[in-house]
């Protein structure tokens, strides 16, 4: 499974909407958070705070239970609704909170109906049960927003068929289930109808894509369709990967069309065999080296990130040493990095832990081993010109998903959303900085 990334903090309330919605995790529950807000809204819902909950950790569930109960402190009078996938897997624990009127299992929150008024505390149904992703699609036709004017999300698959022995997800995503390739194609239409630049086809599985519709179609068919039929889209990405699951037809499209972004996020999650198969992972270290490799030898510039996980139990001062090393011996330079956190009713939660203190320091190390990838990669890009798609005012992402921060475009010639030519002059060991190229260059 290609386990989502957990943002530092939930995205920001929207205090000017009549629903604001608080979204924890991965970019598929900020994708999710759009359509919980048209739902919200055509079933007449206003005064409400509905929080969209991950529980990849357990230090992300936490942070949803501090903020519903400050949200009710601040807000004594909004309706408190929890969805996401805490309140899927624990709905009782939500509901115990007096600060909560409402717990929507993930199949619901974007379900017709789902915020209309209701009696019961609790609508949350067997996850395992559901075998459709459509109501989770954003209707292109309307306008959204992803949090910027640049790029947009669509969700091509949802749920996951295999079970790492840490990983609570597939109990609040259910089983692997694609959106149809043509519901897909029309999305990403609709999207560069509305005027983004970039797409990002996001999932929890992605590379299972297909496996679940007629004929079996590949991830990298589905990607090849979406270039070919909408060929007015400039940028197609890819969120997280597995690294097991990378099929000829998407190699091939690496390979061939500039447009599919030259940046790979892959679940690695250790870089020890033996760790790797305590995890129930379907790939060897080997295995992971073999596959950036091979992309980099059809698509030299590819920047690739990984999530990785500390601490995992059992794990050694030797078994780590190999995970640190993997990272400059791939070539990695954007980390994801997890304290492992034992989730209940997982099988490494019984399994026999490490003390808090190492997990927390080898996480601390892995992120300051993720700092020097940074800076590696960007000390590899200075000199370069790329071509940044603008986030915002003087912030903009390259084709490898560097962050370049570029002078104040006092002319307009960059406003959000638009793609221009940037020259790579230096780095803050963030985030790469550049002049914008006058048009005339």
């Amino acid at each position: 499974m290609s386990q989502p990334l957990v943002l530092e903090a939930p995205l920001p309330v929207q205090a000017d909407r009549a629903v604001e919605v608080v979204t924890f995790g991965c970019r598929l529950n900020a994708y999710e958070s759009e359509a919980i807000r048209a739902r919200a809204a055509e079933d007449g819902l206003t005064g409400a705070v509905v929080f969209n909950t991950c529980a990849v950790t357990g230090e992300a569930v936490r942070q949803a239970r501090q903020a519903i109960r400050k949200a009710r402190r601040e807000r004594p009078g909004a309706r408190v609704i929890v969805t996401g996938c805490a309140a899927q897997i624990d709905p009782a624990a939500f509901a115990a909170m007096p600060e909560v009127d409402l717990v929507l299992g993930n199949a619901l929150k974007a379900a017709p109906g789902a915020y209309a008024p209701t009696e019961s505390r609790v609508k949350v149904n067997d996850i395992f049960s559901v075998t459709e992703t459509a109501h989770h699609l954003v209707d292109g036709r309307k306008k959204v927003n992803f949090g910027d004017r640049a790029r947009a999300y669509v969700e091509v698959q949802n749920g996951c068929d295999h079970r790492c022995t840490f990983c609570v997800i597939p109990y609040g995503r259910g089983n692997s289930r694609s959106a149809g390739a043509g519901e897909v194609v029309e999305q990403v239409r609709r999207l560069v109808a509305q005027g983004y630049r970039e797409v990002v086809l996001t999932g929890v599985d992605i590379t299972s894509w297909g496996q679940d519709l007629p004929g079996t179609p590949t991830l990298g068919q589905l990607v090849a369709r979406i270039l070919k039929l909408v060929p007015e889209l400039p940028r197609l990405r890819l969120s997280s990967i597995d690294a097991a699951e990378i099929d000829p037809d998407l190699m091939r499209v690496i390979a061939e069309d500039p447009r599919l972004q030259p940046h790979l996020h892959l679940s690695l999650q250790a870089g020890d065999d033996m760790i790797l198969k305590r995890m129930k992972r379907r790939h060897s270290r080997a295995d992971g080296l073999r596959l950036i490799e091979r992309v980099r030898a059809v698509r030299p510039d590819t920047a690739f990130g990984a999530d990785l996980i500390a601490g995992f139990p059992t794990e050694t001062d030797a078994m780590f040493a190999n995970t640190v090393s993997l990272i400059e011996e791939a070539g990695l330079a954007y980390l994801h990095v997890f304290p492992f956190s034992p989730r209940p009713g997982t099988p490494a939660a019984k399994m026999p832990q490490l003390s808090r203190a190492v997990v927390k320091a080898r996480a601390e190390r892995l992120r300051a081993a993720g700092e020097d990838a940074l800076r590696r990669h960007l000390d590899g890009r200075l000199g370069r010109t790329v071509h940044g798609l603008v986030e915002r005012e003087g912030l903009a992402r390259a084709e490898d998903f560097t962050e370049v921060a570029f002078e104040s475009d006092l002319e307009g010639l960059a406003p959000a959303g638009s793609i221009v030519p940037l020259t790579i002059t230096g780095h803050d060991g963030r985030k790469a900085l550049a002049r914008l190229v006058p048009k005339s260059a």
